[in-house]
């Protein structure tokens, strides 16, 4: 008798336990899928809200002589 009240209790602990994990293992399956779900949203709004990087400045063009020429000589040609 004392052996059948002892398999009970077992097979009533061993039901109680495998419930018990089920129930986590649900829990833990919503935790991820939250998480992940979380994670995802986050990356579309940094992207929405982080400003995009500038634009590289234009650079300048000016016009700069090879040859230096004296102020009288401005327009002069070679024949002189």
């Amino acid at each position: 008798m004392t052996a059948l009240l002892m398999a009970g209790a077992a097979l009533l602990i061993a039901i109680v336990a495998f419930a018990h994990s089920r129930r986590t293992a649900r829990q833990l399956a919503q935790i991820t899928e939250m998480y992940w779900q979380l994670k995802f949203d986050h990356g579309e709004l940094k992207a929405k809200v982080a400003p995009p990087s500038p634009a590289p400045p234009q650079p300048n063009v000016t016009f700069v002589p090879l040859i230096r020429q004296a102020p009288g000589e401005a327009g002069s040609s070679p024949d002189k």
